[in-house]
């Protein structure tokens, strides 16, 4: 029996198996986005089918991994070769009970959105049922089944079945002419035909099409000789007999029993022994807690009695439970071995995240000191451009100043967007205007005019107020106060027909014309210099283009 296991075993095939049949990863081109890293076999490179993983850490699919162990007499995960041929370890030996399959990476895989690839399809779902859509897809292309060598769709093999198969005949048995099944049913001899033949049943065809299709091979269990009746693919018999060993193991007892019985004929003679029946395969199926039994097993409910005595079942009852308890613990043992792997696999990638947690925070606060840095210094900076803008308004002001600045005692006032202007002092909204300031002469006194265009005082609302303002200026202690020089107001006729004139001479004991104490004295002047309708009458050109020119003249002689 064991001569015959072997020779099954040299009996596997030492290639990789067929390529259309899937076995290895599934491709990637079917993915609608380009799959993770963690997706990948170590060996196929392509999406994990049945994933493993291994002691060292990395994943194979099942199949991939059956392979490389197959073919190889010392398998070395090629990953741990390529990260660092220098850690090689015996983790890194690849063994089919040493891997465990990797229920996490597999329920993460079904979930992956795929597409058919197939010209013509376009189904798209999710990889668990890739393979299902794969075994019904119509535009698949399929070897026809009768062995023609033909290669045609799913959807078109029923037609090529029918017209164009050229091993799928029928013979007539009047003229033994070879048909078709289309043929067939149109075809008639001379004479007349078997009544059979004109009754040709649809059955019949799809009798022989189902004879042509070769029978799935089902190898037997390797414990057949002793009893046991599974038959199934290689992959349910390696399932059976990893989860039969209690089974099996009755089985065994139970041949061993029936050898020693053929060795003492005497005894049995003697009538120490009760004949026992053949032990099934039903009752192979107990558990091995059964074996307690003293006097025999109970197979579905009978009790089967023992034909050796009692101290001798006790032994080999004791024996048997040895070798399952020491395979139980053996399975455990290398479970065991195989979570400390994993367990030492993450805790190095913890261990490395920390690092990388580490570097990351260092690297942080090197980053926010120099985002303090930088922002100290753009406060800085901002504090300059502050500094900058008050010296270029001082000077912004000074260049106009120098601009309009008169230093004969004759100046000439001109006032834009007088419309909007006016509408503003109406409104309260800006309610008088001052001009720049000018000089009776260049260290002589420093004045302004000021002009009410809605009127002030008892001219408010009706006249144009215009008045005339002393300022504090840099020359003040040299000049002699209070200030007495006449003044003479001007406004212009842009037509140069009729000019307003209005003069006065300053009161010598008002305040408005002593020493300015603040930045400028209360103004003097005119209240009434203008009527309003005046000033907005068409006859008149005092305003033009919005803009009008007041003219102040100070006699300085």
């Amino acid at each position: 029996m064991a001569e015959k296991a072997t020779e099954g075993a040299e009996e596997l095939p030492g290639s990789s198996p067929d390529e259309n049949e899937f076995p290895f990863g599934y491709p990637t081109s079917i993915c609608e986005d380009v799959p993770d890293q963690k997706y990948l076999c170590s060996n196929c490179n392509n999406i994990l089918k049945k994933a493993l993983q291994t002691l060292c850490g990395h994943r194979y699919c099942s199949a991939c991994l059956a392979w490389i162990v197959r073919n190889n007499k010392n398998p070395i995960c090629q990953k741990c070769k390529e990260e660092d041929p220098s850690t090689l370890s015996e983790g890194s030996l690849l063994a089919e009970e040493r891997a465990f399959g990797d229920a996490a990476i597999n329920k993460e895989i079904s979930e992956l959105k795929v597409h058919c690839v197939t010209l013509g399809c376009s189904w798209t779902g999710i990889m668990k049922n890739f393979e299902e859509h794969q075994s019904l897809c119509e535009y698949a292309l399929i070897p026809c089944h009768t062995g023609c060598g033909h290669m045609v769709m799913r959807k078109k093999l029923a037609d090529h079945l029918e017209n164009s198969c050229v091993n799928n005949v029928t013979m007539c048995p009047k003229c033994k002419r070879s048909l078709s099944s289309s043929e067939y049913q149109k075809h008639s001899c001379e004479g007349s035909l078997y009544k059979e033949d004109k009754r040709m049943p649809a059955e019949t065809l799809s009798k022989e099409k189902n004879h042509s299709t070769p029978l799935i091979n089902k190898d037997g269990c390797r414990f057949s000789e002793v009893g046991c009746s599974f038959r199934g693919s290689k992959e349910k018999l390696k399932e059976h007999e990893k989860n039969a060993v209690g089974t099996h193991m009755l089985l065994l007892l139970q041949l061993i029993k029936e050898l020693k019985a053929t060795l003492c004929p005497a005894a049995r003679a003697a009538g120490s022994l009760v004949p026992q029946p053949a032990l099934s395969m039903n009752g192979a199926e107990k558990s091995i807690s059964d074996l307690h039994v003293p006097a025999g097993l109970e197979v579905n409910g009978d009790l089967e009695v023992d034909c050796f005595p009692v101290s001798f079942v006790s032994e080999d009852d004791s024996i048997l439970q040895q070798i399952v308890r020491e395979k139980v613990i053996s399975e455990l043992e290398n479970k065991l071995h195989v979570f400390e792997n994993i367990v030492a696999v993450l805790n190095k990638e913890v261990e490395t995240s920390n690092l990388e947690i580490m570097a990351f925070r260092r690297q942080s606060e090197l980053d926010q000191n120099i985002i303090r840095g930088l922002e100290l210094k753009i406060a800085e900076l901002h504090r300059c451009l502050t500094q900058k803008d008050a010296g270029l308004s001082s000077l912004h002001k000074s260049l106009l100043f120098s601009e309009q600045a008169s230093y004969d005692g004759v100046f000439l006032w001109k006032i834009t967007d007088v419309g909007r202007k006016l509408q503003d002092s109406v409104t309260g909204r800006t309610v008088s205007l001052y001009s720049p300031a000018f000089y009776t002469a260049k260290y002589g006194y420093k004045v302004c005019l000021r002009i009410y265009l809605n009127g002030d005082g008892t001219g408010k609302g009706t006249h144009v107020s215009l008045f005339f303002v002393v300022m504090k200026g840099d020359y003040d202690a040299l000049l002699p106060w209070p200030f007495r020089h006449k003044v003479t107001f001007m406004l212009l006729d842009q037509n140069n027909r009729e000019h307003i004139i209005d003069a006065f001479r300053p009161d010598l004991t008002s305040a408005s014309f002593q020493r300015p104490v603040s930045d400028m004295n209360v103004a003097s002047g005119c209240p009434m210099f203008l009527p309003l309708s005046k000033l907005q009458s068409p006859k008149y050109a005092y305003v033009k283009e919005d803009t009008l020119f007041l003219k102040c003249i100070i006699e300085t002689n």
